[in-house]
């Protein structure tokens, strides 16, 4: 399984995350998140990370002119777009773009199979908040095209593996504080998922 690190503030997290096996670092540019970063900071810790890593911006109600000029302005290689839009927004926003499928039921998650997508627990505030889905609705169906995000962490992630899932997503479950990261837990997270 592929690995995403979310919820990066600052270079030593991103650094340790790669060291240590990620695949990809996710920055927040939602100023209502704890785990918020301004595009300066973000275009200063990317600058400086190695190549092949994927570098995930992710966005809550914003203009796809805003996040395309986001992007490009960090070097950010892939907007997640947590919000609900319309089909032809992913279009307009003219760059890589990642669905993410706030599910509320078992349907929800076999919407948009074609594609890869993130799927990660409905919540009014936007992010997984460590709330997890339930894991059953997951079986018997194609989870290669899925990211799964929300309550995951060191102590479960390792029961995933069964489920064919093309990667998972971790913020909370790995951190010391909001927006400081845990590196033990970024390593047991990482090697468990990989095992």
């Amino acid at each position: 399984m592929r690995v995403k690190i979310c919820g990066i503030t600052n270079y030593n997290d991103a650094i340790n995350a790669i060291d240590v096996g990620a695949d990809a670092l996710g920055f927040i540019f939602y100023p209502e998140s704890p785990r918020y970063i301004s595009p300066e900071d973000a275009k200063t810790i990317i600058e400086k990370l190695p190549p092949f890593i994927e570098k995930v911006a992710l966005f809550v109600n914003e203009t796809p002119d805003f996040i395309h000029s986001i992007c490009l302005e960090t070097g950010c290689t892939l907007a997640q777009i947590h919000f609900d839009v319309e089909d032809d927004f992913f279009t307009q926003v003219n760059f890589p773009t990642l669905r993410v499928i706030r599910a509320q039921k078992r349907d929800d998650i076999l919407e948009y199979s074609e594609e890869y997508r993130l799927i990660d627990a409905f919540c009014e505030s936007f992010g997984g908040a460590g709330k997890r889905l339930n894991i059953e609705w997951f079986e018997g169906i194609d989870c290669s095209k899925i990211i799964l995000a929300g309550g995951l962490d060191p102590d479960n992630v390792a029961s995933l593996t069964s489920y064919g899932f093309y990667g998972v997503d971790v913020s909370s479950g790995v951190e010391a504080s909001k927006g400081k990261k845990d590196h033990s837990k970024v390593t047991a997270f990482i090697q468990k998922a990989k095992a």
